[in-house]
This record gives structure tokens, C-alpha cells and sequence, in this order.
């Protein structure tokens, strides 16, 4: 069987092993690959399975793949799969839901403490000199801010959602919870459902879980971040879309808001014109969030699972 990992390198730079491959057949590994139909199809030409995490396989290119009959994705999101056209053509398409949980709570976290109590550029200040030369013991250039009794409103209530949930409330937060399906949160004290504008008006700390699907596109917008508290951070580390740059990088900029931590942008990597690069308390990570090694770990094991599931005729985290 012929094999293929079209964009490899970001889900093995190199500390991870694709050995366990090999013995289901001749294994290409490709870092990279130019978006371009005919890189692709040249590079795919004859394969049954391709491997791909961002490189889009578009109906125009399926069509150019007759061998093709599985397509594994090394992500959890898809949409760079033609999924009509693969189902057209009997291609079986998989993707890996649940592996980055741990590491993108993590992220959010990491987004909004470096917000609220600013340790890199405090770090940076005392390595600076500023500390030795400071007249008193202590001192700080940003306003620092205490998390408990704070409100995060939490746009996504899925699994990671949750997961954000459960340590909002070990930081001693309320929550405001929105999500297209309301699950139990009984268990919860701490916790309440609001629509979009409630939770926008009362939250502290606004952190977006949500897939990227039409109603979401834009939802953060000039409209709704005005009815965000001036006090209020914004946390995205689920899809760049969600939000409209250039309102936010405004709303940043006249003081609309207090601060943003974004994994995610619109378009990645993005043009250096970008307007959030020159936005005030705005801080940007490379979408990273995913990224740990424990998780790509997680990613690789449960994509060679999948993998093995579709040669034995039982397919599983089929799309």
C-alpha cells in the first residue's frame, strides 16, 4: 500500500517516529507541500491513504486521485477535506477529536495570566536593570489583576470548554456558559447558561472553545465586542475566524476592551500587515495551543488507531 504524509513536519518535527507506519506499506513522508492542486496530486499519484493536517483536498483534486481510498487528517478540525467529494468517490475520511484537550486549556490559561498579572514583561523589566534601580521593594508597570470572583464567560461548553470550566472555578470565577447543545452542568454551583449578549455584558473574561460554522464566523464583531465590559479580556484558542480583526485590533486600541490573548488568527500564518501586530495589550502565539509534545504524541497514536480501524473493515472517528 502506497502511503502518503503530505504536510508531516507539523505533526512530527522530528521528535516522534513514523516507523509504526511502515509496516503497513510504502510510507512517504513530505514536510510540506505547496496548497496548489498539481503539487498535490503529483505527490499523491497512486496512493491509497494520505495523511494530511492543513493541506486542502478539494473536489478538483480528489478527482485527480482514482487510487485514493482514505484520507486521514491529524487534526481534530477538517474543513480541508472536500467531504462531499470524498464521500462521492468512497474515500473514507477520519479525523482525531479529543488529543490537544490538556494543552489548550493550558494555553488559555497561560493567554490570561500573562494578561492579568503581565510576568514576561515584569521578567523583562527586572532583567532590564529596573528592579535594581527601583527606590522601593516592589513595583509594577501594569495594572495587575486577581482572577477570584471574577466572571468567565465560556462561548463553546464542548470538552475543552469544560475543561476551562473546571479550572475557572479552582481560580474561584463564576461562569457563564453558551453553547449550541446545553449539557448538564449540575454539578456546577458556580455556573449559568446566557445567551450571547448576556454573557458578552457580564463576563470579566470572555474564552472561545466553539468550532468555526457559519453562525460563528464573525461573531466577534464591532457590535458585540461593544457590549463587552472595558475591563474585559478576550481569549481565543479555538479558530481565528470567530473574530474580525480589524474591529477587535479597534476595539483594543480606543480602550473598548482591556486585553486579548489569541492562539488563532484568520488567516495562518498571517500577512504582516495584520492590524492585531500593532494592537494594544494584544498577545499572539503561533497557534501553539495544540502543539505540546504529550499531545502530538496523543495525535500520532490515535491517527496510526484510525488507521489500522479502516484496513480491519471497522472504521472509527469517521467524518
Amino acid at each position: 500500500m502506497k502511503i502518503i504524509a503530505i504536510d508531516g513536519y507539523t505533526l512530527n518535527p522530528g521528535d516522534l517516529s513514523w516507523d509504526p507506519w511502515r509496516q503497513y506499506g510504502d510510507l512517504t513522508v513530505h514536510d510540506r507541500t505547496p496548497y496548489e492542486t498539481t503539487a498535490i496530486v503529483e505527490r499523491c499519484a497512486g496512493a491509497e491513504a494520505v495523511l494530511t493536517n492543513k493541506t486542502p483536498f478539494s473536489a478538483a483534486t480528489l478527482a485527480q486521485l482514482p487510487a485514493l481510498k482514505y484520507i486521514g487528517v491529524t487534526a481534530t478540525g477538517y474543513n480541508m477535506v472536500d467531504l462531499a467529494a470524498a464521500k462521492r468517490q468512497g474515500i473514507i475520511v477520519t479525523n482525531v477529536p479529543g488529543y490537544g484537550t490538556a494543552s489548550v486549556v493550558q494555553m488559555t490559561f497561560a493567554l490570561l495570566l500573562e494578561l492579568t498579572l503581565r510576568v514576561q514583561r515584569h521578567s523583562d523589566a527586572v532583567m532590564e536593570g529596573k528592579w535594581s534601580r527601583s527606590p522601593d521593594f516592589s513595583f509594577w508597570e501594569y495594572p495587575l489583576v486577581e482572577l477570584a470572583s471574577k466572571t468567565m464567560g465560556i462561548i463553546g461548553m464542548g470538552h475543552i470548554g469544560s475543561k476551562v470550566a473546571d479550572i475557572a472555578t479552582a481560580f474561584g470565577m463564576t461562569i457563564l456558559g453558551n453553547s449550541r447543545t446545553q449539557t448538564d452542568q449540575s454539578h456546577r454551583p458556580n455556573f449559568s447558561w446566557a445567551t450571547i449578549p448576556e454573557l458578552l455584558a457580564q463576563s470579566d473574561v470572555v474564552s472561545i472553545h466553539a468550532p468555526l460554522f457559519p453562525e460563528t464566523q464573525g461573531l466577534i464583531n464591532k457590535e458585540t465586542l461593544a457590549m463587552m465590559k472595558p475591563s474585559a479580556f478576550l481569549l481565543n484558542t479555538s479558530r481565528g475566524p470567530i473574530i474580525v480583526e480589524h474591529d477587535l485590533a479597534d476595539a483594543l486600541n480606543t480602550g473598548r476592551i482591556a486585553g486579548a490573548g489569541l492562539d488563532v488568527l484568520s488567516v495562518e500564518p498571517p500577512p504582516a500587515d495584520n492590524p492585531l501586530f500593532k494592537a494594544k495589550n494584544c498577545i499572539i502565539t503561533p497557534h501553539i495551543s495544540w502543539a505540546t509534545k504529550e499531545a502530538r504524541t496523543r495525535l500520532m497514536t490515535a491517527t496510526l488507531a484510525n488507521f489500522t480501524a479502516w484496513r480491519s473493515g471497522n472504521p472509527i472517528n469517521v467524518l
